[in-house]
């Protein structure tokens, strides 16, 4: 047996800790001619933002940062995002993303636990950042005035811009003595409690930048629509990803049907990353609004399957969609539904039917399987018997924050639990059924929230739609279903559930319905335990029926 060992050691020569920061370095030496972000009347290319990288990261060095220093921003898809996600870690720092659209006692939370040392915040949360000095009067704050912002009266000592002209030397920036060094913390949505602090290292951002470009086939110099907010996952890592394509960041600070589309007609945007909610509204945008697209535009989505209207209205707009399924936990996607070359004979329920699979493992994903939490024996590929999603390998955040009984959970068996309940199909496709906790036990017999979604999302009339359990003295529980109908529709309940008996075995049919806005979080998903506390006091409220 041969000695493949001694004299043949890992070295400066022969390797280097990964790292999304090289993406930057290598644009800006190989194209750095090539437009990076576009941003209201800004056009700035790849050279340029590398300099100002180097200069965030300077002075952040010179205030302090260093290694595992937390350095958060509160920032909409502005090009100071962009920036943060390589600056900060060029500062050896780590960065938080804090959801801009959290109440202000949680920011406080994210803040406090992740001890910040320093906010990068935009002018539109003047407000808030008021309450932060309050209860956090150590934490140094920089205002970030945006083109696009609102005006107000300073806020902080330092802007964002005089920040970055205060580097002394750019070329006092770091690489991570190792690439398990923590790039990002991320806040999971705390629907159940405090938020989650959820650790990323750099090799784990190194490789999903990689997977997003291998699942989706990109090539050089795309041109990304940032509909997907940066705070949720790193922006899924599209970040380092555009970086690594030497593509364009064209910057949106809050999603609008009508500026989408006139970006996207007027740059030539070729890709973009969104939650379902706005699919639909794109696809559902007045049709003078989609009139002069003559190019192809690649749109991921994840969180629930496309309907099928909405994937014909995409289809028919040269939008090709693909759905992907992930986690904070997760560097957001990590299954891509790859579409196969039959599908295209299908018609586009059956293929609407196979795209709203959740799919395969991402290409740098190391395992995806579908287990009993229990036993963690993997459930046969039958299309039918139910267990849990879990994942493992590089795409795998280091663990919770602080949290090592939430961390040893998660990991139970050598796996990540995910907590959604799904099926593999006898061709290995991976398909949700639903949450764990979403789950309708009704008489002894378990209905999948989603499956009946499906079926009601395909009714004409209805726009959205959302079920949860709720209590029932008989059954248990029963579904509730909540409902956002079209402009113009006036569907009633007695027709709905008339629809639904059509479609779904009897039990399966939701025993209420409520036509009403339904509440979704920052990304777009349904805030169903709102729905269930809604349900349940909705129907305190009514007769039994």
């Amino acid at each position: 047996m041969a000695d493949f060992d001694t004299h043949l050691s890992a070295q400066a020569a022969n390797y280097a800790q990964l790292t999304p920061i090289d993406h930057l370095v290598r644009t800006a030496e190989v194209y750095g001619e090539h437009l990076a972000i576009v941003h209201g009347d800004l056009r700035q290319n790849w050279r340029d933002t590398f300099t100002r990288c180097k200069q965030l990261a300077a002075a952040l060095r010179q205030l302090g940062i260093s290694r595992n220093h937390t350095v958060a921003v509160l920032l909409p898809n502005t090009p100071a995002m962009v920036e943060a996600h390589f600056g900060i870690p060029m500062s050896g720092g780590v960065l938080c993303t804090l959801n801009i659209r959290l109440d202000v006692e949680a920011m406080i939370f994210c803040l406090r636990h992740g001890e910040a040392e320093i906010l990068l915040a935009d002018t539109e949360f003047a407000e808030e950042v008021k309450q932060i000095q309050a209860a956090l009067p150590d934490l140094k704050i920089i205002q970030v005035n945006d083109a696009l912002g609102p005006e107000v009266a300073a806020f902080a000592d330092t802007d964002y811009e005089s920040l970055l002209q205060s580097a002394e030397d750019l070329d006092n920036w770091v690489l991570p003595e190792n690439e398990w060094d923590a790039i990002a913390l991320n806040y999971t949505s705390g629907t159940t409690g405090d938020p989650k602090g959820v650790v990323y290292h750099h090799r784990g951002a190194m490789m999903n930048s990689i997977s997003n470009i291998m699942d989706w086939d990109m090539s050089k110099f795309p041109v990304y629509l940032w509909t997907l907010p940066m705070f949720h996952c790193n922006g899924w890592c599209f970040p380092w990803t555009i970086a690594a394509r030497a593509g364009v960041n064209v910057c949106l600070r809050r999603f609008d049907p009508r500026v989408c589309f006139r970006l996207i007609k007027e740059f030539g945007v070729t890709h973009y990353s969104a939650a379902p909610i706005v699919h639909s509204s794109l696809a559902n945008a007045p049709d003078d609004l989609k009139q002069g697209i003559d190019h192809v535009v690649k749109g991921s989505i994840a969180g629930a399957a496309p309907p099928e209207a909405v994937l014909a209205a995409m289809e028919a707009m040269g939008f090709e969609i693909t759905h992907v399924y992930g986690l904070t936990e997760v560097y957001g996607p990590a299954t891509v539904c790859v579409q196969r070359d039959d599908w295209a004979d299908m018609d586009i329920s059956a293929r609407a039917a196979m795209n709203a699979r959740q799919g395969v493992r991402s290409n740098l994903q190391d395992g995806l399987s579908v287990r009993d939490p229990i036993s963690m024996e993997e459930v046969p590929h039958d299309g039918a018997t139910i267990g849990e999603l879990m994942f493992r390998g590089n795409i795998v955040m280091k663990g919770y924050l602080k949290n090592p009984k939430a961390t040893d959970e998660a990991f139970a068996g050598g796996w990540f639990h995910t907590g959604d309940l799904g099926v593999v199909h006898p061709d290995g496709y991976v398909q949700i059924k639903d949450r764990s906790k979403d789950i309708i036990i009704s008489g002894g017999e378990n209905i999948s929230s989603i499956e009946v979604e499906d079926v009601i999302y395909k009714h004409p009339d209805v726009m959205n739609c959302a079920v949860v359990a709720v209590p029932h003295e008989k059954w248990g529980e029963v579904p509730f279903a909540f409902i956002e109908l079209r402009e113009g529709a006036s569907l009633t309940d007695i027709q709905l559930r008339d629809y639904c008996r059509e479609h779904l075995a009897r039990f399966k049919v939701p025993k209420y319905f409520a036509f009403t806005d339904i509440p979704k979080t920052s990304t777009g998903k349904v805030q169903k335990f709102a729905l269930r506390n809604q349900a349940k006091a909705w129907v305190e409220q009514i007769p039994e029926q």
